[in-house]
């Protein structure tokens, strides 16, 4: 039987925004946030683990191990799950390599509107590019 919620894990260095993150995926009750994570090493760590069925991740975690490192290892240890990078830093060379290593989608911390969209495109198999990163 195929369950309905959509299980996430929430990776990023900064706790303001894993809080502010967490809020509002609480709103829709078709999410269940699974974890979160603080860097890199502990991203890929719950991800195994815990095999949600998407990753929200910082493209910068931590200096030992950056977001685009830690989706390499995710994608990985965890076949078939699905990454939305959050930044705060607007870089299409970081957005292209992202992309290219199978990364759902790419949105600014500064777009906070599009986190929910984000997601509900991911889950029906869309890619997803926030308005700041079209440029």
């Amino acid at each position: 039987m195929e369950t309905s919620s959509f299980r996430i894990l929430i990776a990023d260095n900064f706790e303001p925004w894993r809080r502010y993150a967490s809020s509002t995926l609480e709103k829709d009750q078709s999410l269940e946030i699974v974890g979160v994570a603080s860097d890199g090493l502990e991203a890929v760590q719950k991800a195994i683990e815990l095999k949600p069925d998407l990753v929200l991740l910082s493209v910068g975690l931590s200096p030992q191990l950056n977001g685009i490192e830690a989706a390499k290892r995710i994608i990985k240890g965890v076949p078939g799950v699905k990454l939305l990078f959050a930044t705060q830093i607007i870089d299409p060379d970081v957005m292209t390599e992202a992309l290219r290593i199978g990364a759902h989608g790419y949105i600014s911390k500064m777009s906070l509107r599009e986190l929910l969209p984000a997601i509900s495109a991911i889950r029906r198999g869309e890619k997803f590019i926030g308005s700041r990163m079209k440029g």
